[in-house]
């Protein structure tokens, strides 16, 4: 795999996964350099290794010259079964994922992301259905003793419940079990980080690290509120203060129902509620509305399973 450029950044997760997919990974940086030394450099590559993928990662206008030596690649024999492909393409066919720009000059996402259709909501209800009875009868095994857990460690109501925004834009009471402190929130809004959050009780980060703490939600998918599998419903604060004013697109999520998981959480780990990290979650979320199937909610059920289960879900 030989990247041209660096438009987009890969994370050390995607590197690991790609690792196990390409023998070898070598960038060529492109912008502001001369053209026929990044060709050089590319026939160096290509003379030391057999690289089957080269991908178009760069911001900068491609010279001429070089996308003519791209395209003779392909009649030349030696190279004839490589693939050319941009940044975008690369992500939705190997990492899963669709890229999402910096600025918004690519309005492509408003056309290719579109809600679900009639078909696809009601194979989702299905799911939602079986899903709800299932979390059900978890939820009357783990109810007492959560409640029998926070008594101990933090006395005090058992369900934490907060907005969120869900489809349309339009708030709802978001129920979970109580993993922080009842006064968690006394000295502002935060985000929760991974392990060293203060605000979080023993057996609270227990619930957080198996997701127990999300069964409650099963009453917001008996109240349409959320499906099963879907994007994280996010505050209304953090949406209007950082992520809508920071990254484009951000609400093209929020053509669809939230979910208790999702491929964005199966597939990307904890973050620290960054930008950044809002928007890799943002790509998955765009990649599981785009390319939605019954096999691929069937597989982040999987994925989720193996994550409550203590396995690794990514």
């Amino acid at each position: 795999m030989l990247i041209l450029g660096q438009k987009y950044n890969f994370t050390k997760l995607e590197l690991k996964r790609l690792d196990e997919k390409f023998t070898s990974i070598e960038r060529i940086l492109y912008d502001k350099k001369n053209p026929k030394d990044v060709i050089s450099k590319i026939e160096a590559s290509l003379q030391k290794d057999s690289f089957s993928v080269v991908v178009l990662n760069t911001k900068a206008k491609v010279n001429d010259e070089i996308i003519k030596y791209l395209t003779n690649l392909k009649y030349d024999e030696k190279h004839k079964n490589i693939k050319i492909i941009s940044i975008e393409h690369f992500l939705e066919k190997y990492l899963n994922k669709c890229y999402i720009p910096i600025s918004n000059d690519d309005l492509h996402y408003l056309d290719d992301i579109k809600p679900f259709t009639l078909w696809q909501r009601f194979q989702k209800k299905i799911v939602d259905m079986i899903g709800v009875i299932f979390l059900f009868f978890i939820f009357l095994f783990v109810k007492y003793i959560v409640k029998k857990k926070l008594n101990e460690q933090s006395p005090g109501d058992i369900y934490f419940r907060q907005l969120r925004v869900g489809l349309n834009n339009k708030e709802f009471k978001c129920i979970k079990f109580r993993s922080m402190v009842l006064d968690a929130e006394k000295d502002g809004i935060k985000f929760a980080s991974k392990d060293d959050d203060t605000r979080v009780f023993p057996f609270g980060n227990f619930m957080r690290r198996t997701r127990i703490d999300e069964i409650p939600q099963l009453f917001n998918i008996f109240k349409s509120e959320m499906s099963l599998i879907g994007p994280r419903p996010e505050r209304k604060h953090w949406i209007k203060k950082d992520f809508e004013k920071n990254i484009p697109y951000y609400n093209e999520r929020h053509i669809v129902k939230p979910g208790i998981t999702g491929w964005a959480q199966v597939m990307y780990s904890y973050g620290d509620g960054s930008i950044e990290d809002a928007r890799q979650k943002l790509m998955y979320d765009m990649y599981y509305i785009k390319y939605w199937n019954i096999l691929l909610e069937l597989k982040i059920i999987f994925k989720t399973i193996l994550v409550v289960i203590g396995r690794k879900g990514v």
